[in-house]
């Protein structure tokens, strides 16, 4: 079955999926391209601003971001400076109803492969910054959930107990966050 026929879902926690780390996409393919445009859907149908690939099962260096500013479809991400700290309370996709407060660099600069292998750079700040970062952790298996405090982990370990047991998102259990990531 080709990917355009395959329906993806975004993996919540418990789902080994999202811990394991992408690969770098070595040639790119219309195949990526389909994906990328599927992960937009999904990520703006979830009212998401931002989604990467192993959050879908796909264990491919690829994401998209959108802060509301234009849709990035990023392949190979890396950050290759970071510049100050901000702390920003952070949701996602992946672990509804969990909000982090995460310290983050204020300024990144990413360079990456557009779908059509075109060498792209962002010199992020602030908002858009902290939505690169959450993304590329997701690359490396990393959650928000990695970032709690202990005092945190007590407080969300019945709230991770349920998403364990669940096969999707329940938004009517959906706690309102700052950034839906």
């Amino acid at each position: 079955m080709s990917t355009q026929e395959t329906k993806l879902k975004i993996r919540v926690f418990g789902d080994p999926a999202l811990r394991k780390k992408a690969k770098p996409v070595r040639n790119i393919t219309e195949n990526h391209r389909n994906i990328l445009s599927q992960m937009a859907r999904l990520m703006y149908d979830a009212s998401g601003i931002g989604l990467a690939a192993p959050q879908v099962a796909i264990q491919e260096s690829m994401l998209v971001v959108d802060i509301g500013s234009g849709l990035y479809k990023l392949i190979n991400p890396k950050v290759i400076e970071f510049e100050g700290t901000q702390e920003l309370e952070e949701g996602c996709l992946s672990v509804p109803g969990v909000c982090i407060k995460i310290k983050r660099a204020t300024k990144v600069k990413v360079k990456a492969l557009d779908e059509f292998a075109k060498p792209v750079s962002i010199d992020a700040e602030g908002l858009l910054s902290c939505v690169l970062q959450h993304e590329i952790d997701h690359l490396k298996g990393r959650l928000i959930i990695d970032y709690a405090s202990f005092f945190d982990k007590l407080k969300i370990r019945k709230r991770l107990e349920e998403l364990k047991e669940k096969s999707g998102i329940d938004e009517t259990q959906e706690k309102v966050c700052k950034l839906k990531l």
